[in-house]
């Protein structure tokens, strides 16, 4: 099957728009057949990273396809990237493992030096090295970034980093990690969102020597961890852009993270839509197929429609964000509606299922799980809210 709505639940083909990247779309899915849903759940058990599924991806090429061809990558645009993480989402898997290189790969590749891209682009496109991990959130400050306490301070060729960050996943998985710090104290600066700056810290390098990680469980399992920094000494060479103008570089990668993260959302939809259409055109309750039924059909339908509406904000965002204008308002857009229309289908899925939606051998309780976080991480719905409420309506600022 081809389009947008194909799956390897047979049955419903939603019909597409236009299928874009038809080739990335039928290769992911022929890998993800090798990892069926048991595959994920026996990673949960044991609370371990999917290793040969980001190998098999990796060996494959998609985890360089926004890398420049220069540095060994494909190439390609952000919206390659989101149908890569749309496919692998839709056909029951998790872009968790794999959802960082992403949107990190264009900070890297938009403010990084050229003997920055040339010392660690080839090795990442060729699965040498993994950069997987995101140092952002702090516990004191949360969502609020510009008041974070993580400090580095300029030692003559290096910076010596001192503070602590949480939700940072991945990173006992991963071999770089880019890491927001301040250079200039809060009450120094002129501007809010200067004295921010940006590293490239190597982790491999780091553990035990001013870097310690500690687990987090979670409800998902996305090899969550909280990381201290102790007198880590990092060379000034790996600061990305511009010392103290940090924040330029990390909105840049939050946009194309939001985006990136919106098309898994629009994966999750198709997966919970396709499983419970044709659950409900199957199952036979009273004599007759339960999708007859109005409770089961129209929330369905909604769902369906609200996954489509979905759709086209996040590739109009994807489009403004390749063609370098600005897409803020567009960003955050497609991850408020693309996380409200996947966590509605997974409602609707578990509904028409019923008891045995909550079997793990469905794996719908393991998606739903992964739905519900998409609505608070990598950002909440209400600062969402706030930001379209300040910087697009021009209401007064609520926080």
């Amino acid at each position: 099957m081809s389009g947008i709505g194909a799956s390897p639940i047979e049955g419903i083909t939603m019909v597409p728009y236009g299928e874009d990247f038809p080739e990335i779309r039928e290769s992911i899915r022929s890998i993800c057949k090798n990892y069926p849903g048991a595959y994920w759940r026996e990673l949960e058990d044991k609370g371990e990273h999917g290793e040969e599924f980001v190998r098999e991806i990796t060996e494959a090429g998609y985890l360089s396809a926004l890398i420049p061809e220069e540095y060994g990558g494909a190439g390609l645009p952000l919206r390659a990237g989101g149908v890569i993480f749309e496919e692998v989402n839709a056909s029951g898997c998790t872009s968790g493992d794999i959802r960082a290189q992403m949107y990190m790969m264009k900070m890297l590749v938009r403010h990084g030096t050229e003997a920055q891209k040339k010392k660690y682009l080839p090795d990442i496109s060729a699965g040498k090295l993994s950069y997987q991990s995101f140092g952002v959130t702090e516990p004191t400050t949360g969502s609020d970034t510009l008041k974070l306490k993580t400090r580095a301070v300029r030692d003559g060729n290096h910076y010596v980093v001192n503070g602590q960050k949480i939700w940072t996943s991945r990173a006992r998985n991963s071999d770089l990690m880019t890491l927001l710090v301040r250079t200039t104290p809060a009450d120094k600066v002129e501007k809010r969102t200067d004295g921010l700056s940006v590293l490239l810290v190597d982790i491999r390098e780091s553990v035990g020597k001013g870097m310690t990680i500690r687990p987090i469980e979670t409800m998902v399992n996305h090899q969550t961890n909280e990381v201290f920094y102790e007198d880590l000494r990092v060379p000034v060479e790996n600061l990305i852009g511009v010392e103290n103008k940090g924040f330029r570089v990390i909105l840049d990668g939050m946009n194309s993270e939001r985006i990136l993260v919106a098309h898994e959302s629009i994966g999750d939809c198709r997966f919970f839509i396709n499983k419970a259409v044709n659950y409900a055109k199957e199952r036979v309750v009273f004599g007759r197929p339960i999708g007859q039924n109005q409770g089961i059909q129209f929330p369905l339908a909604r769902c369906y429609s609200n996954y489509r509406s979905a759709e086209l904000i996040v590739r109009t965002a994807a489009a403004l964000f390749d063609e370098g204008k600005p897409c803020a308002e567009q960003a955050n857009m497609s991850r408020l509606l693309s996380s409200e229309a996947a966590w509605e289908s997974g409602e609707a899925c578990m509904q028409t299922h019923g008891g045995f939606a909550v079997a793990r051998e469905y794996d719908i309780e393991r998606k739903w799980r992964s739905a519900r976080v998409q609505r608070i991480a990598p950002i909440s719905t209400n600062l969402i809210l706030a930001y379209i409420g300040q910087h697009v309506l021009g209401l007064p600022k609520s926080y």
